[in-house]
């Protein structure tokens, strides 16, 4: 079974990090998102992974206080 998506951490991401409205990032198809918060997963350095995820969320601050965040996957 794949794990659940992370849709609050994303969320946050789009609007504080990427100052997205709410419709422009549900408008946005999933390539496009991942381009524009630079985890398009090229392969190189900047590939995403949980740690890289960890560091954008840190460098953006968007870490919320939500409940049960901690356990959510990408």
């Amino acid at each position: 079974m794949a794990e659940p998506i992370a849709w609050s951490r994303l969320l946050r991401l789009g609007i504080r990090g990427l100052g997205l409205r709410p419709d422009e990032f549900w408008a946005l198809t999933p390539a496009e998102f991942l381009l524009l918060a630079g985890l398009d997963g090229g392969g190189g350095p900047g590939a995403m992974t949980r740690a890289r995820l960890a560091e954008l969320e840190a460098r953006l601050n968007v870490r919320g206080r939500g409940q049960g965040d901690e356990d959510e996957r990408i």
